[in-house]
């Protein structure tokens, strides 16, 4: 979540770049940063980046499963056997 308190003006964020950075290492809150008064960039550090998008991609996939399921109760699915054997059929698989 981010905190008012984490809202810096870049020229700040420049003059004090490993300040900030330490900061970010320590607490792991973003800090947005804005030029003339509109945020325009947040910085956060790299492993909460990387948690960030393995979240999304752990939701991209839920949706995913969640809209297959609602195509197939829809009956718009076509059975296992029939799809593997479509897949080989185009990929050229073996059996």
């Amino acid at each position: 979540m981010l905190s008012l308190s984490d809202i810096y003006p870049l020229s700040e964020f420049q003059r004090g770049a490993k300040a900030f950075l330490a900061r970010l290492k320590e607490t792991k809150a973003p800090i947005v940063l804005t030029v003339n008064g509109k945020a325009t960039a947040v910085v956060q550090d790299a492993e909460g980046y990387q948690q960030l998008l393995d979240r999304i991609e752990l939701l991209e996939s839920i949706v995913g499963i969640r809209k297959s399921i609602e195509e197939f109760e829809q009956g718009k699915g076509i059975p296992l056997k029939q799809a593997f054997a479509e897949l080989r059929e185009k990929y050229g698989l073996p059996d």
